[in-house]
């Protein structure tokens, strides 16, 4: 497993960077030897520390996790552990999957992940601080469910796989998850 670390407003000691080496190298046996972990710290004015965890190449997928602390080390502790419950909880669920539909698409949400906030002022007064734009590729509303789950996010956009129709799932505040088609 390979271990690319980076600082934004932070400037990484060595035993920041050994820290983070010797915690997420624990996982290294749940998975893939070419798998990639992206670990990124950054400071704010408030003083507190933010960790962001990115995980390429887990059966093919992304997962993300991100922490935000008063203390670096805690906030490393807890992004870790959230990270390692995550690979197991899908690690399991792809294990159970039944085959011709074990594919999880992911295609260019590096492009996302890594994309710069742009601040585009409009007419109106509305400020937007992000835009994106992608390709939606076909798939179930489970397949939508598990990429939102990975990603960290509260909803996400798909094309349905059987209409072809754009769709979002999104997690409820009960916890439950909420499917919009399109009429």
């Amino acid at each position: 497993m390979k271990i690319i670390i980076s600082g934004k407003k932070i400037r990484l000691t060595d035993a920041i960077t050994e820290y983070i080496n010797k915690k997420f190298g624990r996982l290294e046996k749940l998975l893939d030897p070419e798998a990639e972990l992206r670990v990124t710290v950054s400071a704010n004015k408030k003083r507190r520390q933010k960790v962001e965890v990115t995980l390429d190449n887990i059966n093919g997928q992304i997962v993300r996790a991100e922490e935000v602390q008063d203390d670096l080390y805690s906030a490393i502790d807890l992004v870790c552990d959230k990270l390692n419950r995550q690979i197991v909880k899908y690690k399991n669920k792809f294990k159970t999957r039944k085959s011709g539909n074990d594919t999880i698409r992911f295609d260019k949400f590096e492009e996302l992940l890594d994309e710069e906030i742009e601040i585009v002022p409009e007419e109106d007064g509305l400020v937007f601080e992000r835009k994106k734009r992608f390709d939606l590729k076909p798939m179930s509303p489970e397949e939508a469910v598990l990429q939102m789950n990975l990603l960290g996010h509260d909803f996400f956009l798909f094309k349905d796989q059987d209409t072809f129709e754009v769709s979002l799932v999104y997690r409820r505040g009960d916890g439950g998850y909420g499917l919009i088609e399109q009429a």
